[in-house]
């Protein structure tokens, strides 16, 4: 890609690195600024207009930023094609495909602002001046995904032709409005006819394009539109979805939180923590079993992605396990990529803001719902790893006052972070924005300016890190948000929520068949677009049901975590043969036992909704 034009690529990568990390930053910044204002009786001036603004600046140009570094979110059964020529013939397709749908993205974004913006000022700049990141956004990542093809010279000129022939209703809107000359009128109107009759083969081959591994993100928006168009709905619509989805204050936190998860784990946190919890527990029987799926659990509840905690503390640990106590290697490995996902059930966890904020239900009820699972999955967790202790005979180390004393105090900091955070919140203090403001702004403050272990000019690497994380997620939000308009909109699930009720009556049966279901998504997708993409759709079931939403979110997010660790594609089995350096097949093995243990938990979960509905009845 620098071959071609290495000093206007060079500066808009520079420029686009500023409008990332600049957005991140002011996000966490006006937050966190309105947190402490608030309390003393204030509040920031157009707060909110500006952080719901920053956000899609945000959301747009991190979407960017993840095209340039080729880390959007797909669904990974290409790594099963052993065929290199196949894999270059899927690659050149989903490359093609993706540079296409991103093109008719952005000419739709022109339309958009053109026709569907009321201009009005957001502190003293003009709405439609951060609604312009749209069209530069998709343009920049259509010409991102053209570049990485073959021939790009004949291959991204062709992308960039046909993702404009398909936005042939959207120029004719741009040209002359809705009064087209009556000859143009009827061209719009083959179009819709061609588009009406080659639907259904159009939406196969784009989930087809999927499976090949393309980004999930332009399979979502490629669907979305075939659907809007082929009804005779306009393509802005899509972009209205993706405007609204990217100004919703609700999912600020995410980027906050991710951010937060990752200064914690470039920093030496995660070691701060083995040694505490190490001289807290090792005199147990199972104590470092104990430290292992605390740590775990702690990092994942921040980062939201399991597969961070493993990458970045499963060396350390392992060492812990395998080499200081003694446990056999394949328990060490097992116990640590079934223990990467556990956190997800406790807050701050982005898939709980996100199982909320998809169907409506109350988040801190979520929050408050997932406490007793998540329990329940850690403590079987650690009872499975104290026997395993307890039958191949790990020593157990004396107990050391003055050690346990001075790691506490050296981890102190991190340790306080979550209890800060869960009173801030749950007492109503803070909002869930400002809680994400305040977890960046303590840990910057206790990694960078107290234990110095990252220095001030590598906080850049950290943004480097967290930027196709957030991008990857913004951008699947948004053509979710969309896609969920265009299903409601046919009343698709009302219509096989009414059929499944009718074939399936009992409420358990539906339960098992959920399970199965969710735990083959699981396998197949990530966590987030699983949340934005399918559960939207089963909402309807679990109403139809009488299923309470804080069980089914719960129910959906456990399944997920076990469908991780699901042979034959579960993500996290394929990250800890990368970090563990095994064969695929002995992970699986390794990891057997412990799967067994969260299926047994998950299936606890689903049949007693006690568990997950009992506490938020109290608040």
């Amino acid at each position: 890609m620098n071959r071609l034009c290495p000093a206007p690529l060079a500066i808009l990568g520079k420029i686009e690195k500023v409008l990332c990390y600049g957005s991140l930053i002011g996000l966490t910044v006006i937050a966190a600024s309105e947190a402490v204002a608030r309390l003393f009786g204030h509040s920031i001036p157009a707060s909110n207009g500006l952080l719901m603004h920053i956000l899609l600046l945000l959301g747009l140009f991190s979407g960017m930023f993840t095209a340039r570094t080729d880390d959007h979110l797909s669904i990974v059964l290409l790594q099963f094609v052993k065929d290199e020529k196949i894999r270059r013939a899927f690659s050149l397709l989903t490359g093609l495909f993706s540079a296409v749908i991103c093109a008719g993205l952005a000419w739709s974004s022109v339309s958009f602002i053109k026709i569907g913006i009321q201009p009005r000022l957001i502190g003293f700049i003009p709405n439609t001046v951060f609604a312009l990141s749209m069209p530069v956004a998709f343009g920049v990542m259509a010409v991102r995904f053209g570049l990485k093809l073959p021939k790009a010279g004949i291959l991204l000129p062709l992308a960039l032709v046909i993702g404009t022939a398909l936005s042939f209703p959207v120029i004719v809107k741009l040209i002359w409005g809705f009064d087209a000359p009556d000859s143009v009128y009827n061209l719009v109107g083959v179009f819709y006819n061609i588009l009406v009759t080659l639907k259904f083969p159009v939406i196969v081959l784009f989930v087809a394009m999927a499976f090949m591994g393309a980004p999930v993100f332009t399979v979502i928006a490629g669907i979305t539109l075939a659907i809007i168009m082929s009804a005779g709905g306009e393509a802005e619509a899509v972009n209205i979805s993706i405007f609204a989805a990217l100004t919703d204050l609700n999912i600020i936190a995410i980027p906050l939180f991710t951010l937060t998860g990752f200064l914690l784990s470039e920093s030496r946190a995660g070691h701060r923590l083995v040694h505490c919890f190490r001289s807290l527990f090792s005199w147990i029987p199972g104590g470092m079993i104990i430290a292992t799926v605390i740590i775990c659990a702690f990092f994942t509840s921040f980062t939201g992605a399991s597969g961070v905690t493993i990458l970045a503390l499963g060396g350390i640990l392992f060492t812990v396990l395998s080499g200081e106590s003694s446990y056999p290697e394949r328990f060490s490995i097992g116990l640590l990529t079934s223990a990467g996902c556990i956190g997800l059930l406790f807050p701050p966890s982005l898939p709980i803001i996100l199982a909320g904020a998809a169907t409506r239900t109350n988040i801190m009820h979520m929050f408050i719902g997932a406490i007793i699972p998540g329990l329940i999955l850690v403590a079987a967790m650690i009872v499975i790893g104290i026997t395993a202790s307890v039958r191949v005979k790990i020593p157990v180390e004396p107990f050391n006052f003055g050690k346990a004393v001075s790691s506490l105090k050296a981890s102190a900091l991190e340790i306080l972070l979550p209890f800060l955070l869960i009173a801030g919140y749950f007492t109503g203090l803070f909002s869930l924005i400002e809680i994400g403001a305040i977890s960046a702004v303590y840990v910057f403050i206790a990694e960078v300016l107290i234990h110095k272990e990252i220095k001030f000019a590598d906080v850049k690497y950290v943004f480097f890190k967290a930027m196709p994380i957030i991008g990857g997620i913004l951008c699947i939000i948004a053509s979710a948000k969309a896609l969920s308009y265009a299903i409601v909109d046919t009343q698709a699930p009302e219509n096989f929520a009414a059929w499944m009720r009718g074939a399936v009556e009992s409420k358990y049966v539906f339960l098992f068949l959920l399970n199965i279901a969710l735990l083959a998504v699981g396998c197949f997708m990530d966590i987030f677009s699983a949340i934005l993409v399918v559960l939207p759709l089963i909402s309807p079931l679990g109403t139809a049901y009488g299923i309470d939403p804080v069980h089914l979110g719960i129910i959906f997010i456990l399944n997920m975590e076990v469908g991780f660790l699901t042979p034959p594609v579960g993500l996290n089995l394929f990250l800890a043969s990368y970090r563990f350096g095994k064969p695929f097949t002995k992970v699986c093995r390794y990891v057997l036992p412990f799967l067994i243990v969260q299926l047994i938990v998950v299936f606890l979960v689903t049949y007693i909704s006690a568990l997950s509905t009992f506490l938020p009845r109290f608040f």
